[in-house]
């Protein structure tokens, strides 16, 4: 647990050098052409920031809530835009994948407890962008659909 709270401490301490990052990713891609045009800059960076700047609240205090109510207003936000939920999801898979090769260039792992603990923290860094991407889809699907509306949260049945 301990190499967990660290890789969480270092990721926030350097949260808005890998925002940098991840807004050079967007605008250099491709696949995120209608991000690029109909989302400001400094939104997204924004955005991302604050998602690696609390990424530890959920990772050690798993606050499914919050995550829910986030992801909720970011898919909304960007329906909103006329981003495409094809975008909206490739650039969380974009924030995952920045992450990833942040935490292989910079944690250090000396020995095999250490690997346990990064393998711990894949395990919920993968629970939280499967989430993210859920509650992202399911608050533009909800703004699509009720444009004038509040996106609410969706039932819980599984």
């Amino acid at each position: 647990m301990m190499m967990l709270y660290r890789l969480v401490r270092m990721i926030e301490t350097h949260s808005q050098s890998l925002a940098a990052c991840l807004l050079d990713r967007v605008q250099h891609s491709e696949l995120t052409q209608n991000y690029q045009r109909n989302v400001p800059p400094e939104d997204l960076k924004e955005r991302v920031y604050e998602i690696y700047r609390h990424l530890g609240e959920w990772l050690i205090g798993k606050d499914e809530t919050h995550l829910e109510q986030r992801y909720l207003q970011i898919g909304a936000a960007r329906a909103g835009q006329h981003v495409p939920l094809s975008e909206l999801i490739w650039v969380i898979v974009l924030t995952k994948e920045n992450l990833w090769e942040f935490i292989k260039k910079e944690a250090v792992l000396e020995r095999p407890v250490e690997v346990f603990g990064e393998l711990e923290m894949l395990q919920l860094l993968e629970q939280f962008f499967d989430r993210a991407i859920y509650y992202a889809s399911v608050g533009y699907e909800l703004a699509v659909a009720d444009p004038l509306g509040e996106p609410s949260a969706p039932s819980k049945k599984a």
